[in-house]
């Protein structure tokens, strides 16, 4: 057999061997797996597969962990707090409008007495139970909810000297009846937490 026969033997043989594999290939048992694919918004189509999720611990640093404290504490207060502010604003709008047409003094504190009692049967056990930072914080939620701060709603219903009083009260465990709430500035925090209370359980705005 001269050389040109065996070069064209070897060379059909390897010519075989090449589709043998590609039939193999194209009939592999990986070949039917289905892919997901994310199509493009120009409509080209692109293979996506989803890696395993992967956890990261990290140590906090002393600043982000006093943060997180402050905003958890802040954020239960709100939670606690928010719906006594609720009741209030809507009792407080209900007197206001009950009064409107009351000149007479007499019938107003009568009108006045009976709210009163209706809310101390109602929140008087839950209300003192708050602890004094929460009474902070609902004293900014019903500023937020009335347009009024508490010393003008006390003085409102029960006279000057009671909101005087109320107000030296509050002095003395480090509060202030007449704060504002800042919805933009030193009370952001607690609008973000508001925000999310009302997406959350419905409470409108």
């Amino acid at each position: 057999m001269n050389m040109n026969k065996k070069l064209l033997y070897l060379l059909v043989f390897v010519l075989t061997m090449l589709g043998a594999v590609k039939t193999q290939a194209q009939i592999g048992t990986y070949d039917t797996l289905r892919v997901e694919a994310f199509i493009t918004p120009e409509g080209d189509t692109i293979p996506q597969s989803w890696l395993p999720p992967a956890q990261v611990n990290a140590i906090l640093t002393a600043h982000w962990k006093n943060y997180w404290q402050n905003w958890t504490r802040l954020r239960n207060a709100v939670y606690v707090t928010y719906p006594y502010a609720k009741t209030a604003g809507k009792i407080i709008s209900e007197v206001n409008l009950q009064l409107a047409h009351v000149p007479d003094e007499r019938q107003r504190k009568t009108i006045i007495k009976s709210r009163e009692k209706e809310l101390k049967r109602d929140f008087a056990d839950r209300v003192t139970n708050l602890s004094v930072y929460q009474g902070k914080v609902l004293m900014k939620l019903i500023n937020r909810e009335t347009g009024n701060n508490c010393y003008e709603i006390i003085k409102e219903f029960k006279g000057g000297f009671n909101a005087g009083f109320w107000q030296a009260v509050a002095f003395v465990f480090g509060s202030n009846l007449k704060q504002q709430y800042d919805a933009k500035g030193d009370d952001k925090d607690i609008e973000k937490i508001v925000l999310e209370l009302q997406k959350l359980y419905g409470y409108k705005g």
